[in-house]
């Protein structure tokens, strides 16, 4: 007998409001990198060593760690959209601070506001991932994941092109009078966003501890934070150090490697069961570091190993986020968004000093460019070991919800 019951239309993807939080999203990371590889070379300028230069963004990362851990549940507690509003109003604030920190026995100002700041970028970070997840029907979450995760590396591909460009037209200072104004029309735009329903709120103790759903994925994702650490801080001044016509060359090209990635697996899907690519998307990402460390001359390598190492890098955030945003309650999603950001800031903020600190150490008895490379070598390592978590991932069952 044939089947005649009428056909199921398949949800809406590119909705009014998903494309209004993928374009929030984008501008937060289009101003946040055009600040993070000009103040360590503002900090250069206010007499701060090679080392020193990398401390705010491990100061700005534990805070973004830690914060985490609050801001992911506070969205469950009070709705994501109202956090939004709340963290892009007070990121004015810190960019009008910075914008007068410009004598050399200042400078130590950057340090203490740094994790305060990575405390509310923490908010707007796991509240929109979480806002997001919730909007997208599980029937098209993969592909909806995969086109809103593009959004980030946009931003990534953009803000230190624009940033490197325009801090020497504009100056330090007016720099971060334009971010500021940026965040005022991003607080005006979250707006129209539609209010998270009651029944998705929770009512409980403001902080939560993790499910153990969320060890293997949180553990993988520090170690490809360590990796991640030191670019942001350290390739831009590999690139000034070696006289490279294009410093951002390295980020630039590793959130194309994110995008592009992300659009061939969007129009063409991941498939049921989207998990299963970890592993060879690790050994992509090892295998795009490891050309940063090993490969002879300078802005073809950056290019080259950007693409890469994006490529494998961003597609494991994406398949991370969306596993526990499948396996989460509705009203649990800012916890698990919020554990695996408290776990990926942690490494970064480990890289970023750790690995800092041995470019600056090696760099000292063998010549910057040795330090430099050994320090991506080093990264390359962190993301070996998380090959060794993925097994513990992929034996897990899919789609299983968390517990309240």
């Amino acid at each position: 007998m044939l089947d005649t019951s009428p056909e199921i239309p398949r949800p809406r993807l590119f909705t009014r409001a998903f494309v209004l939080l993928s374009v929030f999203y984008f501008t937060v990371f289009l101003a946040g990198y055009q600040l993070f590889p000009i103040v360590p070379l503002h900090l250069r300028s206010l007499g701060a060593d090679l080392a020193e230069s990398g401390r705010f963004m491990s100061a700005f990362t534990l805070g973004s760690a830690v914060g985490s851990l609050f801001t992911g549940p506070l969205g469950d507690r009070l709705g994501q959209r109202r956090v939004l509003r709340g963290a892009s109003l007070l990121m004015v604030a810190f960019f009008a601070a910075y914008a007068f920190i410009d004598r050399p026995e200042h400078r130590w100002l950057f340090y203490v506001l740094a994790p305060i700041h990575g405390l509310v970028w923490s908010g707007l970070r796991t509240a929109t991932v979480a806002k997001a997840g919730a909007m997208l029907s599980p029937e098209i979450r993969a592909e909806g994941m995969s086109f809103f995760g593009m959004s980030s590396p946009l931003g990534i591909a953009v803000g230190p092109l624009l940033g490197l460009l325009l801090w020497p037209i504009l100056g330090f200072r007016w720099m971060l009078i334009v971010l500021g104004a940026i965040y005022i029309a991003l607080h005006v735009l979250i707006k129209s966003l539609p209010k998270e329903p009651a029944e998705h709120r929770r009512r409980d103790a403001l902080f939560q501890w993790p499910e153990r759903a969320v060890l293997w994925p949180a553990l993988l994702l520090f170690g490809i934070g360590v990796s991640f650490g030191p670019v942001p801080p350290y390739s831009a001044q590999e690139a000034k150090f070696l006289h490279l016509a294009m410093p951002s060359a390295f980020l630039t090209s590793l959130a194309l490697g994110i995008v592009g990635l992300r659009l061939v697996l969007g129009l063409t899907g991941l498939g049921k069961r989207p998990i299963r690519m970890l592993a060879p998307m690790l050994g992509v990402t090892v295998a795009g570091m490891a050309m940063l460390a090993l490969l002879p001359g300078g802005t073809g390598r950056h290019i080259l190993a950007g693409l890469v190492y994006g490529a494998g890098y961003g597609m494991v955030h994406t398949l991370m986020f969306m596993y526990m945003i499948d396996r989460a309650q509705p009203d649990r999603r800012g916890v698990a968004v919020g554990v695996l950001y408290f776990s990926y800031d942690l490494g970064q903020a480990a890289g970023a000093l750790l690995l800092g600190w041995a470019m600056e150490r090696l760099g000292g008895h063998w010549g910057l460019e040795v330090g430099y490379r050994a320090g991506w070598g080093l990264a390359a390592l962190a993301v070996v070991g998380c090959l060794l978590v993925a097994p513990k991932i992929l034996r897990t069952r899919p789609q299983v919800p968390l517990a309240n």
